[in-house]
């Protein structure tokens, strides 16, 4: 009997041991795939800059960790590339996926630095810098003004790119893929205090896209 007992306390303690290492699941990413977001969301408080994903898409808005967070590009996304020189950045394979800088039943996404207060960087401005992207094609932000396109960021011409946006702006622009796939892209914002000339920065953050094709 007592080597009965022993041998049924092995097995909770076994059990009990699987159970203390058992390895977290991690969480579902929250998917966004229309509605109105502010995709860096810049804030500053306390000596720290940081950023967010300010998810506009439900009633209230959200602020979310960008790990937290899944871009969802759908097919309907697709253009047709228009032939001219200045589009050469959306690639070569004819058409891009394409997120608007105007709302159009597909996510639109922006950037958003109205909590950073005035006259804490130099020139009441801040930094924004395309670190890396990890993808199956090339990606790129740019606007369109009278038909053409000013590009902003492009992983096409080599990383990284910087884009001075100033304080208290709010601003859509259009996001594109020139393949289907999952893309991770990389954002550090920076900021030059204007008291001391440091510079502060949120660290770099990464934002992960799957597009649809």
């Amino acid at each position: 009997m007592r080597t009965r007992n022993r041998f049924f306390a092995g097995l909770l303690l076994t059990g009990a041991l699987l159970v203390g290492t058992a390895t977290p699941v991690a969480a579902a990413p929250v998917v966004l795939s229309s509605g109105h977001v502010d995709m860096i969301d810049v804030d500053y408080a306390a000596g720290a800059l940081t950023v967010n994903v300010l998810d506009g898409t439900g009633t209230t808005s959200v602020e979310r960790n960008p790990a937290d967070v899944l871009f969802r590009v759908p097919n309907t996304a697709t253009i047709t590339v228009p032939s001219a020189s200045a589009w050469s950045f959306l690639g070569t394979g004819g058409q891009a996926w394409v997120l608007p800088q105007s709302s159009a039943g597909l996510l639109w996404v922006g950037w958003n630095t109205a909590e950073v207060p005035s006259g804490i960087f130099q020139n009441n401005r801040v930094t924004f810098k395309l670190t890396s992207v990890s993808g199956p094609a090339g990606f790129s932000v740019y606007t369109v003004s009278g038909g053409t396109p000013t590009v902003l960021f492009d992983s096409g011409n080599g990383l990284p790119d910087s884009l001075n946006v100033n304080y208290n702006t709010h601003a859509h622009v259009n996001w594109g893929f020139d393949a289907a796939g999952t893309y991770a892209v990389t954002f550090e914002v920076t900021g030059m205090l204007a008291s001391s000339g440091a510079t502060v920065s949120s660290g770099t953050k990464t934002f992960t896209f799957e597009v649809l094709s």
